[in-house]
């Protein structure tokens, strides 16, 4: 298992700036606090702010890396058990910058109609909201994309929402080769898709490959 950080997005290099990850270093180091969590989509606030969210199957890790990305440590809290994010949980980023965790899908301890409700939460925010400028769709590097991540795909293409793929967990890979092969054939996978964002990240909130990168590539998507 390499110990190597991770490249942080595929494509031409450099990808960003100094200037703009150090932009973005500054604004993910500004205050930063939980907001609200809404099992409702009346109970959202206004769309008077930027917003990018967090998708993807229940334990690939997005509140490891809301964590990440925000250098706190237990701001975003991980339950113990897969799948028990039923809400729609905000967090308020400097003031102008709204960051959403939504519900995972793929698995939860929850009755079925229970699991499709809150299932059902994080597409009605997806159409609900004119002010998201863009969802990060998480998919454990490990696994790269599977069949259970289709629907996922399919209605943010529907909700015509722009959506970027990360791979998370990069650090599990053996090697940086085997992850940009990854990178590669994951953005094959989703070129043709009308909504998906062209470039694939990749990072590890455990080493911290990747985050500044995602970090750029979140401030010039809610403020390009």
């Amino acid at each position: 298992m390499t110990q190597t950080p991770p490249p942080g997005v595929a494509g031409a290099e450099p990808l960003f700036s100094e200037a703009a990850l150090e932009a973005a270093r500054v604004l993910f180091a500004r205050p930063v606090e939980f907001l609200l969590g809404a099992a409702h989509t009346d109970q959202l606030p206004p769309p008077d702010l930027p917003e990018v969210a967090f998708a993807g199957r229940s334990n690939v890790g997005k509140s490891s890396l809301i964590n990440a990305l925000t250098g706190r440590r237990d701001l975003a809290r991980a339950s113990a058990e897969p799948g028990r994010t039923r809400e729609v949980n905000l967090f308020l980023l400097d003031g102008r910058l709204r960051i959403a965790d939504l519900p995972g899908y793929g698995f939860a301890k929850a009755p079925r109609k229970e699991a499709a409700k809150f299932q059902n939460l994080a597409r009605a925010y997806l159409r609900g909201r004119p002010n998201l400028k863009r969802v990060y769709l998480l998919i454990d590097a490990r696994h790269g994309l599977k069949a259970a991540d289709a629907e996922a795909l399919d209605a943010l293409d529907l909700a015509a929402v722009s959506y970027q793929i990360v791979l998370t967990k990069a650090d599990k890979l053996r090697s940086r080769d085997e992850l940009q092969a990854l990178v590669v054939e994951t953005a094959a996978k989703v070129a043709r898709r009308p909504a998906a964002f062209p470039r694939v990240a990749a990072c590890s909130a455990r080493l911290g490959g990747g985050i500044a990168e995602l970090r750029a590539e979140i401030d010039a998507a809610a403020f390009g």
